[in-house]
């Protein structure tokens, strides 16, 4: 939904504004912050931490940084990062990024959360007209474009992506949720461009005969239809 991007341009108006020394943003997830071993997740997460000084430490889903009460590693991580926001509350930026329902729970399994992270900003899910736009503007980045009959299945499946995310969305905060299973807006159309492009090349591959400019930069109704088959009926 476009965080990573709101984050980096932060990161580069701070930067300008002379908040922020470098203005980098390092961006991480839990397997870059948490090790597998008692007393290193601290010593991890404190060397990705100093990598982002004078600038921002951006951590994705980071609600999956506590696993229930019994994960001592995630925790030792948080601790790590807030001793750290302290330490460098001049040097530092760091944003927590996630799904809204998680990051309420998250924020309250560790009394020093909230208190070091008082701004939310919520960032609405895509439309299927967003979604196409986005696919159509990576689409165009690697030079290819899509036949009618594609665009129009596609968009038949962004439809769905984005009506299931709104129900989940609406859900009542008690509901039954994986997170996994949400569609990821921006991240979920690059991966089905990639699958789209792989059943294209296979296709081609297949495809007897010299090959013209536009069957090479054409993504048809045939190399859609089994990448969205999940998605419609």
């Amino acid at each position: 939904t476009g965080k990573t991007t709101v984050a980096r341009i932060i990161a580069t108006m701070f930067q300008a504004l002379g908040v922020l020394r470098k203005g980098q943003m390092v961006e991480v997830e839990r397997s870059s912050l948490v090790a597998g071993y008692s007393g290193q997740t601290a010593i991890k997460t404190k060397e990705v931490v100093d990598s982002a000084l004078g600038g921002i430490l951006f951590v994705d889903e980071a609600y999956t940084l506590v696993n229930g009460d019994r994960d001592s590693f995630g925790k030792e991580a948080i601790d790590t990062i807030l001793k750290m926001m302290e330490d460098y509350r001049d040097d530092l930026v760091v944003i927590f990024a996630g799904y809204k329902k998680e990051m309420s729970t998250l924020m309250q399994s560790n009394s020093g959360l909230a208190s070091r992270f008082p701004t939310w900003l919520h960032f609405d899910d895509y439309t299927s007209k967003e979604l196409m736009h986005i696919a159509q503007g990576m689409l165009k980045e690697a030079q290819m474009t899509f036949s009618g009959e594609a665009q129009e299945l596609l968009f038949s499946a962004f439809e769905k992506m984005y009506a299931e995310a709104k129900q989940q969305a609406e859900a009542p905060a008690d509901a039954p949720d994986d997170p996994s299973q949400r569609p990821s807006n921006g991240r979920a159309v690059r991966n089905l461009l990639e699958q789209m492009q792989r059943k294209q090349a296979v296709r081609l591959a297949d495809q007897k005969g010299k090959k013209s400019m536009e069957d090479l930069t054409t993504i048809v109704e045939k190399d859609v239809a089994p990448c969205v088959s999940h998605l419609l009926p």
